[in-house]
């Protein structure tokens, strides 16, 4: 199968995940939370998306390993290996907050091929394949993506907070220092995979965030890509898959947001 019919199968298998998140988030309670770690939440629903998901890929390329967020599946040297995030912003969720999404990447090595997300609330189909440009499907239309054209004073730009807050606070805190008043200004949304899909949409000019998971990134990082942006780690080096840091920006605005990154790390180190 092609790298663009495997995208456009792997944009159905995220959809309809979608959909059952939908169903449920109008019936879910409460009570069905688990806590992973502090402040870290889990549920049922999580875990069924992550089940369909993987029963489907196994279908469409079953040599393929997995690594998957809640673990439903392993990975054990495949050629190929699907990365999978079966509900990427589950504390939005939990609280009816928007954006919430499916993430799903096929890699190769480390080499990305494949990136859908799906954003829940929005009905929004990021996906991208590689050499194959960057696409946004809505409704009944489709739209090639293409990264902004900002320049850093204007740029608008998106932190997150991980849940390892012990490690990433003197982070976040310096990173705030140097973006805040030299930016546009800041945003925080919740989901890492949407994050990335509004810099390869234009919607916002660079997104960075440390302590996170490989499915939280990879599907993005490519369309991030192919939308002609450029993604790194904090160091400015193009080896970030398999980190747990990602910069990824217009491409114009990358040097200054990797500097203030290094300046960050640097000074939870004095």
């Amino acid at each position: 199968m092609q790298l663009e019919q495997l995208t456009l199968a792997v944009c159905a298998i995220a959809k309809q995940a979608g959909a059952f998140i939908r169903q449920e988030r109008q019936r879910f309670r409460q009570e069905s939370v688990e806590r992973k770690h502090v402040h870290d939440y889990v549920s049922y629903v999580d875990k069924q998306s992550e089940l369909y998901i993987v029963s489907a890929l196994r279908q469409l390329l079953p040599e393929a390993g997995f690594i998957t967020e809640e673990g439903s599946a392993g990975y054990d040297r495949q050629s190929f290996c699907w990365v999978v995030d079966p509900l990427d912003g589950t504390t939005n969720f939990l609280h009816q907050f928007p954006p919430y999404a499916v993430s799903i990447a096929l890699i190769s090595g480390h080499e990305l091929l494949v990136g859908v997300v799906y954003e829940v609330c929005a009905d929004e189909c990021f996906y991208a394949w590689q050499g194959g440009g960057a696409w946004l499907g809505h409704a009944d239309s489709v739209t090639r993506l293409h990264v902004s054209r900002q320049d850093y004073a204007n740029a608008l730009v998106c932190t997150q907070l991980p849940y390892d807050s012990d490690a990433y606070q003197p982070v976040i805190q310096s990173l705030i220092s140097q973006f805040y008043g030299t930016v546009a200004s800041l945003r925080m949304l919740g989901s890492a995979a949407i994050a990335l899909c509004y810099v390869a949409a234009g919607r916002l000019d660079a997104y960075v965030e440390k302590y996170i998971g490989r499915w939280d990134y990879m599907a993005g990082a490519l369309l991030v890509q192919e939308a002609g942006g450029r993604v790194t780690n904090y160091e400015g080096a193009e080896a970030f898959v398999g980190g747990n840091e990602v910069v990824a920006t217009n491409g114009l605005i990358h040097d200054p947001v990797c500097t203030a990154c290094q300046k960050a790390l640097q000074s939870t180190l004095n």
